[in-house]
């Protein structure tokens, strides 16, 4: 299956606007990545559902990108249809306690309305860079709050183009995990259950969050956000500064001078470098401490 064969099967489709051998390197905040045979971008519902259909009747792969936070495309890129979900995808409601968001709805710019809106409860969401249905999909979290904490369903589209209401206890969350990354399907939108809370005591707190992200990460460079698990009991940022790793560059690609858990694109960085950041950290950290130190961020595509 080439990008010939799917203009061929898509031809005359109501999708999107589609796109061949689209470079993914557009399309993640790592600015790092191959082509995707096939690039969507739909507006409506019933796109994705036809998409799905069609996808599934002949057998397609395919992969959902947000906003390409948490992802490393390999240097040969994705083959078959990869579908993005985004600025695209992104109403947003509020209706009582209850905030429902459209998968590519920015999570800040999700928890952002919750905060203006006098709800609490996804505060937590304005330190990750993603979208909606990845945070639902990998149980997003930050300063001690989780996306299980506060999702109360979600809908998604099945193979056949069905939409199904999974609920909270459906989706089986655990650290960075849902169903959905066994078992992957397409994440409509998502509604939280939230509190009556204070705007300005929530904003108060989100600022002094922004603040220490703004002098211990590295947020003027392209990078995807922390890139490994932290283990229990301590953090990854940690163990990759005590080895001494920090700083450390691969081709295109470093470990960041400020934060040692961001790997940064300083000069037209390939996947490639990263992955070979990624493994000499493993490497180092396990000859160091026994500890395996596992990625949080997505690892797609082809060499």
């Amino acid at each position: 299956m080439n990008a010939k064969d799917l203009q061929t099967i898509f031809h005359g489709l109501d999708v999107g606007t589609v796109t061949f051998n689209e470079p993914l390197s557009r399309h993640t905040t790592w600015k790092i990545g191959g082509p995707a045979d096939m690039f969507v971008v739909p507006t409506k519902v019933e796109q994705l559902q036809l998409l799905a259909k069609t996808i599934g009747e002949h057998h397609l792969p395919w992969y959902v990108i947000g906003r390409g936070s948490n992802l490393l495309v390999r240097d040969g890129g994705i083959r078959g249809v990869v579908i993005k979900l985004a600025d695209n995808f992104a109403d947003v409601s509020v209706t009582g306690n209850r905030l429902t968001a459209q998968a590519g709805r920015s999570y800040v710019s999700a928890a952002n309305t919750a905060i203006r809106s006098g709800l609490q409860g996804l505060e937590f969401a304005t330190g990750i860079p993603g979208t909606v249905g990845g945070a639902v999909m990998m149980n997003a979290g930050a300063h001690g709050g989780e996306t299980k904490d506060v999702l109360l369903c979600a809908d998604i589209i099945e193979e056949d183009g069905s939409i199904r209401t999974l609920h909270n206890r459906d989706l089986k969350f655990a650290y960075r995990y849902s169903i959905l990354k066994d078992r992957p399907r397409i994440v409509v939108r998502a509604t939280f259950q939230l509190q009556p809370g204070n705007t300005e005591e929530m904003l108060q707190k989100v600022r002094a969050w922004t603040r220490r992200r703004q002098t211990t990460q590295p947020l003027q460079l392209p990078n995807c956000g922390s890139v490994f698990r932290n283990p229990e009991g301590t953090h990854a940022g940690l163990l990759i500064e005590q080895a001494g790793l920090k700083g450390t560059r691969i081709g295109g690609a470093q470990i960041s001078e400020l934060h040692g858990n961001f790997i940064v694109n300083l000069d037209k960085a390939k996947a490639a470098d990263v992955l070979a950041l990624i493994e000499l950290v493993q490497t180092t950290i396990r000859e160091r401490t026994g500890i395996t130190l596992i990625p949080e961020v997505r690892i797609v595509g082809e060499d």
